[in-house]
């Protein structure tokens, strides 16, 4: 089976368009990572001001408590940032759902923090009081303990989110690895194969008959470019006047064509121009021929790739096409015959030309000469309907 080239870069769009997404996606997750290290060292950093402000040297009190004051400052903007930062971790609220617990734990240091800062303040501003030092430094180291230990806390539960969130998303990772992996090797193989069409179509070696191509639009191109060598060389499957196939290259064509878009749906249809027989010829024969010739290129306007026309008649021209749907075949058929009647023609009297026309849609299961036969009986019911129409069986099931 041949593949479409606008199918196959209609996926590869959709291929490129999940792997945006996944970059993004990868991208967003290891900038949270980055977060995450981000709350691990503002915790460490409190820590250290924890430390530095617990530590102070005393001799000096008016130094010590601008000392204070600065490292409090300090202690207050990283609890700030670490607020701040939070509100980035995307993931960790809306995926591991920990956004009630990690706000009451922010809380929670806030308020330890606070306790910590007036014990601190307390402790230094009262170091000549030595009734209330002893005390106040007992609070201090109570605050400070109780502190760091939420800090580490907070620290182990990152770990934990962290830990959450790897195993939430390593699945992705790897779906996303065997995906993109897979389908480059499949597409780098893919677009060899086109490129290898190509190769075939420009190239004059005649040792590549054999080559199986691989897309439906080098098929067509080839089948073309077959055509062109077919008409000059085997005239007596060309229709002298119109250019088109006759009865014996209508079926070579269709024959060479056949199952290139195994899955669609084949039509056969034969127009037959209203009142213009050969046994009752009412134009001379330039005007005859002129009328046929005209007709016939409207008609090949219209031709796919996949589709073959013929005159099969003096005044009949059958048309095999290939599409989509059922109802499309019969569309494309329709306005064929609205095409032919919009034409004008030098005629006697400006008469107009207009054709009649049967269409059905092969089924598998029969050959090529039993449908065009069983469309030329639909043919002699539009006749007697009317001209200018086209008549299609009921049942056009394949």
């Amino acid at each position: 089976m041949k593949h479409s080239i606008k199918k196959i870069f209609q996926n590869l769009n959709t291929y490129l368009l999940f792997v945006m997404l996944a970059s993004f996606l990868i991208m967003a997750l290891t900038f949270e990572q980055q977060l995450s290290f981000d709350k691990i060292n503002n915790l460490n950093n409190q820590k250290n001001i924890i430390s530095k402000i617990s530590t102070l040297n005393a001799d000096d009190v008016e130094l010590t408590l601008i000392q204070f004051n600065g490292a409090a400052a300090q202690l207050n903007s990283e609890l700030n940032k670490l607020q701040d930062i939070y509100k980035y971790s995307f993931s960790e609220k809306y995926l591991v759902g920990n956004e009630v617990e990690y706000r009451e734990a922010l809380d929670k240091l806030n308020a330890l923090k606070r306790i910590f800062i007036t014990n601190a303040h307390n402790y230094y501003t009262q170091l000549k009081n030595e009734s209330v030092q002893s005390k106040n430094k007992e609070a201090l180291q109570s605050a400070v303990n109780e502190l760091k230990h939420h800090i580490d806390s907070l620290v182990l539960k990152d770990v934990q989110y962290n830990q959450a969130k790897f195993n939430m998303f390593k699945y992705f990772y790897i779906f996303s690895f065997l995906i993109i992996f897979g389908a480059t090797l499949l597409y780098r193989k893919i677009l060899f194969s086109i490129y290898n069409d190509l190769t075939f179509l420009i190239s004059t070696d005649t040792s590549q008959e054999s080559y199986k191509v691989y897309t439906q639009e080098a098929d067509a191109i080839s089948l073309r470019m077959k055509r062109k060598s077919f008409t000059a060389e085997n005239s007596s499957m060309m229709d002298q006047v119109t250019g088109l196939y006759n009865n014996k290259g209508l079926e070579k064509s269709y024959a060479d064509k056949k199952g290139m878009k195994e899955s669609f749906f084949t039509s056969v249809a034969i127009f037959e121009i209203d009142n213009f027989s050969k046994s009752k010829r009412t134009y001379s024969q330039e005007l005859t021929q002129s009328i046929l010739k005209k007709i016939a290129f409207t008609i090949s306007l219209h031709e796919k790739a996949t589709d073959v026309i013929a005159r099969t008649d003096y005044n009949q021209f059958t048309i095999i096409l290939v599409r989509q749907s059922k109802e499309q075949a019969f569309k494309d058929t329709d306005i064929i015959r609205q095409s032919i009647n919009e034409l004008k023609f030098n005629t006697p009297n400006n008469e107009s030309v207009t054709i009649t026309g049967a269409f059905m849609i092969k089924p598998n299961k029969i050959q090529l000469e039993e449908a065009i036969r069983l469309t030329q009986e639909i043919l002699t019911n539009a006749k007697k309907i009317g001209n200018n129409k086209v008549l299609q069986t009921a049942n056009t099931s394949s």
